[in-house]
């Protein structure tokens, strides 16, 4: 403790559970050592998906349709739009999601980094075997249906006056990009500037921007976008506020 507190400010390159999610940076606030990137309550929204996604919808951002479950002592606890809760069986509450969402879904961990503890499901048994295995993260669990198109990227730094990055197209080697696809994968790749317009680039800027002041958000972060195929909409994916770095190749289309 004294070696922090001897710090003058403090970079906390920590991806993930504990690093990203508010509680380091309530460390750091109680023992009043200046440090860089968001602070704790930005930290543990963007960490916790179903929370971003609250956040977000407030600030009428689009985001991939959705649904809410938790686990708790082996039974599984359906939450509503309202915030109703209801124990069922996994079974009738996979038929509750099916009713709401298309496949393929995404069966996400609430509270994990790196695309950890996420599975692409495209029937009921692989629907259970996701929400069982994301249970293994985080007892709550996010169920997103698919959306169809591309995957860019806009960086945002600053504080009361934000500033917005180039958009990146991000290329992944596999089918979504999973864990290994971040980090193992040398064949997936961002492109930098993405190839869309500039009128779509703007867009994009406009809403990473406003998603992070939505969060309350200061210092840096990275959010993440599908343009979607089919319409054209911009949906936002997730805020991450300490974007993890990978070797994966960057392509320039710079001239």
């Amino acid at each position: 403790m004294d070696m922090l507190k001897s710090q003058e400010v403090i970079f906390p390159v920590l991806h993930g559970l504990y690093g990203e999610d508010g509680t380091i940076q309530g460390l750091f606030e109680m023992i009043k050592v200046p440090y860089v990137g968001c602070r704790v309550l930005a930290s543990s929204i963007a960490m916790d998906k179903v929370y971003t996604k609250l956040v977000i919808e407030k600030a009428g951002i689009r985001q991939a349709k959705s649904e809410y479950i938790r686990e708790f002592k082996g039974k599984y606890i359906y939450i509503d739009k309202n915030f109703n809760e209801k124990i069922s069986t996994l079974d009738e509450i996979c038929e509750i999601i099916e009713k709401s969402l298309n496949y393929p879904m995404f069966v996400k961990p609430s509270n994990s980094g790196s695309s950890v503890g996420v599975n692409k499901v495209n029937n009921r048994d692989e629907l259970k075997k996701g929400v069982e295995f994301a249970s293994k993260y985080d007892k709550k669990i996010l169920v997103e249906e698919q959306v169809i198109g591309r995957e860019v990227e806009c960086a945002v730094l600053g504080n009361e006056e934000v500033l917005a990055s180039c958009v990146g197209e991000v290329k992944s080697a596999e089918e979504f990009y999973s864990f290994d696809a971040k980090y193992n994968n040398q064949e997936s790749k961002t492109v930098i500037p993405a190839e869309i317009s500039k009128e779509k680039q703007d867009e994009i800027k406009a809403l990473a921007k406003k998603a992070f002041k939505a969060i309350n958000g200061n210092g840096l972060a990275r959010a993440d976008f599908f343009i979607e195929k089919e319409t054209g909409n911009v949906i936002l994916n997730e805020i991450n506020t300490l974007p993890g770095f990978t070797r994966n190749k960057h392509v320039s289309n710079a001239i």
